[in-house]
């Protein structure tokens, strides 16, 4: 991934001086009882008048829980730990196998197959019928009763080479390999999935955390608005409705403040199952919002999407496998040859000479033709069935291609949309941060309401969290627009 300078804005440092802290609360979120008690807790606790301050003190921790650590984690780290452990992706990789060992039996059965075979065959002898006036027993001959048996006795030892010529197996085994194909692609599909997943998961994570920065800074703007309030009410500056205007604006930011705390918790937890055994390992990340990637041509973009899309790969691979699916139904059809040639002995005795010094070795050739008659037309059915799966595929390769242009034009278009009003939502944050210092000192000087105060506080915080989806919403697309065309690995 390219990346180009990062955006200056002024309250980047404020608010990357403020992520540590931040991150301590979304680890101190993590117990439910605590965290709704002090949600309660928040809710009604009344403002207490300090001394005017830019930033009021913080509201009391939920818990006494250690801040998360860990080896700071990159985007491609948390790539190769989602792909050791994700299900899906691992589903595609045993298939992937599968499919692989499927084309290798199958071309097994296009070579020639060699055994040794060895068997010992034992017959009755047959018996010279009594005569009349003869008594005793019957003799035996040398001859077996069984007439299909060639001898009493008789050992088969014998190295067996066979082959079967058929162009039903030559059009199986090429279906086989494109399916194969078709599988190695679907794998891939499943790797860009898990990947696109994991940018956006680890890009929300950081915004969750940014956005917990925000709702930390708009909890201290409410509260040292409140304490102002109340101060000036002391002076009989201001009725007592601002008070009351100014607490309720007080506890509603504290209420956001634990709902992004939870959040931010929350979006921690999504990326944690897909990196880790135990979804509870702290950790940190290390890429920043603020470093945009460098957005291609749409051009090479679109090149880079029709030469290595995965899913085109896959829809092109499957219709292959329909195509010679159906020729193998048609082959059946045609006669299959087949061929044996068996060499070693056949003899009365275990030995390659027989007792009067006849030579046992020897060697014998089948050669097979089965021609098809009559089937009671599952061999028409078969074709039949070949034929609608191969029209199916054709249908859903030119699906694929279409989606494919519109994919690539809607991702392409949103990672240009973000970028361009990136710079327009930062100029958004300063005016509302000016508007919101402007509107303090004028209500100071008894020249704005309340209401006027409020307003400009929501604005400032509306405008930061955009600020912080827009940026998301770039990352995203950028990421989803990489993985499509094969750049992000």
């Amino acid at each position: 991934m390219l990346i180009g300078p990062s955006r200056n804005r002024p309250r980047n440092k404020q608010m990357t001086a403020s992520l540590h802290a931040a991150h301590q609360r979304t680890t101190r979120l993590r117990r439910a009882p605590e965290l709704l008690a002090c949600v309660a807790a928040i809710a009604f606790q009344p403002a207490v008048v300090h001394a005017q301050t830019p930033v009021a003190a913080q509201p009391a921790p939920v818990s006494a829980s250690a801040p998360a650590t860990g080896t700071p984690i990159t985007l491609d780290e948390a790539i190769r730990r989602a792909q050791v452990s994700d299900v899906t992706y691992r589903t595609a990789a045993a298939a992937k196998s599968i499919a692989g060992q499927d084309k290798s039996i199958a071309r097994s059965v296009l070579l020639p197959g060699v055994v040794y075979h060895n068997q010992y065959i034992y017959t009755k002898p047959g018996q010279l019928p009594l005569s009349p006036t003869a008594g005793g027993t019957a003799a035996s001959t040398g001859t077996p009763i069984f007439i299909a048996n060639n001898s009493i006795h008789e050992y088969i030892s014998q190295a067996a080479v066979s082959e079967t010529v058929s162009l039903a197996g030559i059009a199986n085994y090429k279906r086989l390999s494109a399916e194969a194909a078709a599988s190695d692609a679907r794998q891939e599909v499943a790797r860009r999935g898990l990947v696109a997943t994991v940018i956006s998961n680890y890009f929300n994570v950081q915004a969750a955390e940014r956005k917990l920065v925000v709702a930390q800074h708009a909890a201290d703007e409410a509260q040292r608005f409140s304490q102002l309030t109340m101060k000036l009410e002391a002076g009989r500056e201001v009725a007592h409705a601002d008070v009351v205007k100014a607490n309720l604006q007080l506890q509603q930011r504290q209420r956001d403040l634990a709902d992004a705390g939870l959040a931010a918790e929350r979006a921690r937890l999504e990326l944690a199952v897909l990196l880790f055994p135990n979804p509870l390992t702290p950790y940190t990340l290390t890429n920043d919002l603020d470093q945009l990637s460098v957005l291609p041509p749409k051009a090479e973009v679109q090149a880079d999407g029709e030469r290595n899309n995965p899913d085109l790969r896959a829809a092109f691979q499957a219709a292959r496998a329909a195509k010679y699916e159906l020729n193998a139904a048609k082959f059946a059809y045609l006669p299959d040859l087949s061929l044996q040639y068996f060499y070693g002995i056949d003899a009365p005795e275990f030995a390659t000479k027989g007792k009067d010094g006849t030579n046992n070795l020897g060697y014998s050739t089948v050669v097979t033709i089965d021609l098809p008659v009559w089937d009671w037309f599952a061999t028409h059915s078969r074709v039949k069935q070949s034929a609608a799966r191969r029209d199916l595929a054709n249908v859903e390769l030119t699906a694929t291609q279409r989606q494919l242009i519109a994919s690539i034009e809607v991702l392409y278009n949103e990672a240009a949309v973000a970028v361009q009003q990136l710079a327009s939502f930062d100029e958004s944050v300063r005016t509302a941060a000016d508007s919101l210092r402007l509107t303090n000192m004028r209500y100071s000087a008894g020249e704005a309401t309340v209401l006027e105060v409020v307003d400009a506080q929501n604005s400032y915080t509306l405008a930061q969290a955009a600020d912080v989806d827009a940026a998301v919403r770039y990352h995203v697309a950028f990421g989803q627009l990489q993985t499509l065309t094969g750049k992000l690995q």
